[in-house]
């Protein structure tokens, strides 16, 4: 599509050479001209984010040659809006500019002092809202639990934790966590070698003769001790 874009300057400048003198080419490259003031803007792969914020952030740049306008002068106005990771910017021209919104994702409700947030996949506290739904998202109580939640969580991830059967996560500030199950099992977690205690806990829950326990206690190394 570069490509393309690079041969419509090409010719559009053989035509400037071969067509205007050089006290008339600014007819069609200056800034104003309206054949290539930016009209229209596409937005695309937005889930999470109404396009309508997206349009309000850019209303400065309607009218803009898109020959003349900067990629950041696109992306920088995007940056306070909540679950923006990043946004591509491409020209259509003569008059369009396309965007490609990539999201991050909601994973769980944060319980902070008085507040609520939904913490997001990159660690972005971003304030509750019930108009904003999302099926099923644990809740994480614990002083400072936003600091680490996503490292442990990742941890989860990445051993194929059952993550849609927690129900709360709580963190201690030794760095470690407590998870409560939906079926109100606890599975208690050690501060270090957490990953070995994750595929562990996973063992543990497939085990018919672990059914009966409210209780798992990982926190030490090597043993297991239940209730």
């Amino acid at each position: 599509m570069k490509k393309l874009y690079r041969i419509f300057i090409l010719l559009l400048a053989i035509i400037l050479l071969t067509t205007f003198n050089p006290k008339e080419s600014h007819i069609i490259l200056n800034k104003n001209n309206d054949f290539f003031k930016i009209q229209n803007i596409k937005i695309l792969n937005n889930l999470l984010i109404k396009a309508d914020d997206i349009n309000e952030k850019l209303t400065k740049i309607y009218g803009r040659n898109i020959l003349f306008i900067k990629a950041n002068e696109i992306k920088i106005p995007l940056e306070s809006i909540n679950f923006l990771k990043k946004v591509e910017v491409k020209k259509k021209y003569p008059n369009t500019i396309i965007i490609k919104v990539h999201e991050t994702k909601p994973i769980a409700i944060l319980f902070k002092k008085d507040e609520q947030y939904f913490l997001d996949s990159e660690s972005n506290m971003i304030l509750f809202n019930e108009n904003v739904a999302f099926d099923n998202l644990p809740n994480i109580f614990g002083i400072g639990a936003e600091k680490d939640f996503v490292i442990f969580f990742d941890k989860l991830k990445n051993k194929n934790f059952p993550i849609k059967k927690i129900k709360n996560f709580y963190y201690f500030q030794i760095g470690r966590w407590d998870i409560e199950l939906f079926s109100k099992k606890i599975i208690k977690f050690p501060p270090n070698k957490t990953v070995e205690a994750v595929q562990q806990s996973i063992e543990l829950l497939n085990r018919e003769d672990f059914e009966n326990y409210n209780i798992i206690d990982l926190r030490i190394h090597g043993k297991i001790v239940v209730e």
